[in-house]
């Protein structure tokens, strides 16, 4: 498996069990967890794309 599709089967648990147990309704869990999800991916990219430059 490539680095990219662990980090979203990983953000998407993580999200998923956010979203069933940090909300009160199903619909502000299902927001909550997509709202995690992109925020997952998205700084995990963002943290890729910089550490991409760091000289070793």
């Amino acid at each position: 498996m490539s680095h990219l599709l662990v980090m979203l089967a990983f953000a998407a648990f993580v999200a998923t069990a956010f979203g069933v147990i940090g909300r009160e309704t199903a619909r502000e869990g299902v927001r909550y967890g997509l709202k995690i999800f992109c925020e997952f991916v998205v700084i995990g990219l963002v943290l890729a794309w910089l550490l991409y430059w760091l000289p070793l």
